[in-house]
């Protein structure tokens, strides 16, 4: 006899055939799925996410469906009613979550329903007096069948007896028992209860409630089971900064003349104002040896002066590989402490993963398989046309793609064995996506909890590929939306169908990237990019001087002047007090902590307004899905011009955030501390010197 007292966990069901019977009830057109479940759909321990699902049947009878979430260790979870959206087009929907992580599944089935079909039969004929006797026999059969059901989920023993009571009182009429006031000489009165007020009765009691918690289901049709992969929360919300360790730091020494780089040391020094501003992860580019063949200069010239550091993405010297520390920066010990304080303030720690290399890199010589090759032998160098990157050699995966992914994967462990939980891979959309679906796998598998944050400003399928072949969140196009149409159809894009795959993280600016909106916006510009940042999305990120609004293009280009990729850039912090940005970093951290809803996805809903210059959308939880159990709504409104002070009216759709429509709502401005009270229509007016939004927290049960 076996030990064990657990029983032996189900076996997840396989999928049907292409000839399989459609079932009594039909589940079609499952989702969240993707090529028929080779692409887990993604969650994290918490979210709120929409299972959908067409379900019909014929004739007229009642059916109902469920939403099932299977645990990793395939026992029940979780078990949803389905409502109607469309009306009139069979489409249902469940909102659900998971309470943990790994490999879940979740699949939905249909019934006959007969207890809805009774209560819509009897609701006609019995005031209608027609079969009316028949019609209670036929109600009481289905509250017996009820209660003594063994399926799915038996009620128990005071469900039993409810339903069982409820079957007495449908059929009893009253016939005999006669009043208790009338006198003994006089005869007896009988005591008539119509079908009407036993029906009424019945419906108004505790009967219905309990039917709903435990259905008789008829007919079961069960879907396949889908492959669901639940993640650790920052998977989905986090705010990430960036920063160049080599800068932080960075002097000039007085007797020589020269540029000393900052080490992991002094850039430990920078973790506490990091930290202060509210940020989980700090972002580090690459850390590792540089190589000096064709060493690029400031703003990117072909030569390098005497003392200029290299770009951080040209991975490469004598000094070592992508396993190995830029010796100017310190070593393992150095990384190792900064690791161990970041965790200490309460941060991980997020390294670049850029897959090339300098010509100076040991793999040239020792692999040269992993390059291509021109026609004349040389190694081929990186180019985006015009741009050309005569320092970074591209990997060539065709020639020998198993020796490069387990190199690739031995580096990756390196560096998670240092205390690495996050990398933000560069230009993943250049490699090959089998190489990234195998590696990302095995990852996934030997470290579920570290997360990979893909840089792929590339065509949307290659994105939405990368996600589905395991990215855990993606930069986005947000940077290059600016207008009200462009802001509102891309909130509503990064919401949909498609964050079941693919979760988006904003950045206003990046060390590649400054639109001509933050050029010329000034402060403004900054703050706003920031307030639609971090509200707009459950991950967000600034680069390191976002604080002192640096905004000034190398000419000709998207990027600032002086790109600290290739020179250093040490900056003083308290220059950053005029401008108050830092202080809305921190404050707009401290909002997204404070409210569940804003560390949700797939809630966004835009709201519309009177004035092209504003933009007005909300996060929303109801109370049985908010970890404070209380209803969660935030709404921004965020004037778009970083110039000019706008005004108008803003029209909110209450009754989508579950709140009342006949009266008005007390709100609190999170970013002044001001209380208002708001209806679905309110004139607003923000002016950019004083505040470029309102975000607004409503009270309300």
């Amino acid at each position: 006899m076996s030990t064990n007292s657990q029983p032996p966990a189900p076996r997840a069901r396989r999928a049907p055939s292409p000839d399989s019977p459609v079932g009594r009830i039909p589940v079609v057109d499952v989702q969240p799925v993707s090529e028929a479940g080779r692409f887990p759909a993604k969650s994290t321990v918490g979210e709120v996410f929409p299972v959908r699902a067409t379900v019909f049947r014929e004739g007229h009878d009642a059916y109902s469906a469920e939403a099932v979430l299977v645990r990793p260790d395939g026992t029940e979870a979780s078990r949803t009613r389905m409502h109607e959206v469309g009306i009139g087009l069979d489409h249902y929907e469940a909102l659900v979550r998971a309470d943990a992580t790994g490999a879940w599944t979740f699949r939905v089935e249909s019934w006959s329903d007969p207890w809805a079909t009774w209560v819509h039969d009897a609701g006609i004929k019995i005031p209608a007096g027609i079969d009316v006797d028949l019609m209670c026999l036929e109600g009481a059969a289905v509250l017996e069948r009820a209660a003594a059901q063994r399926g799915v989920d038996p009620p128990d023993r005071s469900a039993r007896a409810v339903l069982r009571e409820g079957a007495r009182a449908l059929t009893d009429d009253g016939s005999s028992r006669t009043t208790a006031a009338v006198p003994a000489t006089a005869p007896p009165t009988v005591v008539w209860l119509s079908a009407a007020d036993r029906f009424a009765a019945l419906m108004s009691g505790p009967v219905p409630q309990v039917m709903r918690r435990y259905p008789l289901r008829d007919r079961r049709t069960l879907s396949p089971d889908y492959p669901l992969r639940v993640e650790r929360p920052l998977a989905l919300a986090g705010a990430w900064y960036e920063m160049f360790p080599r800068s932080a730091g960075a002097h000039v020494d007085p007797a020589t003349g020269q540029w000393v780089s900052g080490t992991l040391r002094t850039a430990a020094d920078e973790l506490p104002r990091i930290a202060a501003m509210g940020f989980d992860v700090v972002y580090l580019t690459p850390v590792h040896p540089i190589g000096t063949t064709f060493r690029k200069g400031r703003n990117n010239t072909l030569e390098a002066k005497p003392g200029d550091p290299g770009s951080p993405y040209a991975i490469g010297s004598p000094d070592g590989g992508h396993d190995a520390v830029e010796p100017s920066l310190g070593t393992f010990d150095d990384f190792d402490a900064f690791v161990a304080r970041a965790r200490e303030l309460g941060m991980e720690v997020a390294l670049d993963l850029a897959l090339q290399c300098s010509p100076d890199h040991p793999w040239v010589a020792a692999h040269p398989q992993w390059f291509a090759h021109r026609a004349d032998g040389s190694i081929a160098y990186a180019e985006n046309p015009p741009k050309k990157y005569q320092d970074i050699y591209p990997l060539y995966f065709d020639a020998d793609p198993k020796g490069l992914r387990c190199e690739i994967r031995r580096v990756i462990d390196v560096w998670i064995e240092h205390g690495v939980t996050a990398f933000r891979v560069d230009n993943p959309h250049t490699k090959p996506l089998p190489f990234w679906q195998r590696l990302l796998a095995d990852l996934h598998h030997d470290h579920p909890d570290v997360l990979f944050l893909s840089e792929a400003f590339t065509r949307p399928a290659m994105m939405l590929t990368l996600a589905k072949c395991g990215f855990h969140q993606s930069y986005t196009y947000f940077a290059w939306r600016n207008t009200k149409p462009e802001v509102e159809e891309y909130l509503a894009t990064v919401g949909s169908d498609q964050a079941a795959w693919m979760r988006p993280s904003f950045w206003p600016t990046t060390h590649d990237i400054l639109t001509p909106y933050m050029q010329h916006g000034g402060v403004g510009a900054f703050a706003v990019r920031a307030v639609l940042a971090a509200m707009g999305s459950p991950t967000w990120g600034i680069y390191s001087g976002y604080e002192l609004v640096e905004n000034v293009p190398r000419p000709g280009y998207e990027e600032q002047v002086d790109n600290e990729k290739y020179e250093y850039k040490p900056r003083d912090w308290s220059e950053g007090d005029q401008y108050g940005i830092a202080l809305l970093l921190g404050r707009l951290n401290e909002i997204r902590r404070a409210h569940p809803a804003l560390r949700q996805l797939r809630n966004v809903r835009v709201h519309s307004t009177d004035n092209d210059a504003m933009v007005c959308f909300s996060r929303h939880l109801a109370p049985e899905h908010s970890s404070t159990g209380l209803r969660d709504v935030v709404v921004a409104v965020v004037n778009l011009d970083p110039f000019h002070t706008q005004e108008g009216w803003v029209h909110l759709d209450l009754a989508a955030l579950g709140l009342p429509t006949d009266r008005g709502l007390t709100v609190v401005d999170e970013l002044t501390g001001e209380s208002h009270e708001w209806w679905c229509d309110n004139y607003v007016r923000l002016a950019p010197e004083s505040s470029c939004a309102h975000i607004m927290t409503v009270s309300a049960p």
